[in-house]
């Protein structure tokens, strides 16, 4: 099973994030407005789904074609034993726990904008 989130402020303006079998597990509400960054709303949409199907690479790609660029947006999901890191036009995959493989994303998402406070994601 493949699990993850979205955040939907961090969707393109019209873009839409639905690869087959992919299914709703909650939607939730977050006061960010303490850590949010310039430009960023102070209110996020926390968007949890699921999927039986095994297709990562195509709901990787799915995401990096919806995500927003610009602030450095990305989303994150696990396959198994895989973490998978989504930027727009940009995909990440490592096994939990390879610090090599986290470092690169860090380092990339660094670059493109993301506030480092929000690089850290669970392993």
């Amino acid at each position: 099973m493949i699990t993850g989130y979205v955040i939907g402020e961090s969707l393109r303006a019209g873009a839409e994030f639905a690869p087959p079998g992919l299914r709703l597990r909650g939607v939730r509400r977050l006061d960010v407005s303490a850590s949010a960054e310039t430009g960023q709303p102070g209110l996020w949409t926390l968007v949890e789904w699921a999927s039986d199907d095994d297709d990562v690479a195509g709901i990787a790609d799915a995401l990096a074609a919806v995500l927003e660029p610009h602030l450095g947006w990305y989303a994150d999901f696990t396959a198994g034993e895989e973490r998978v890191v989504v930027f727009a036009g940009k995909v990440f995959r490592h096994r939990r726990g390879d610090e090599a493989g986290r470092a690169e994303a860090v380092a990339y998402g660094r670059s493109v904008g993301t506030p480092v406070h929000q690089l850290d994601w669970a392993e």
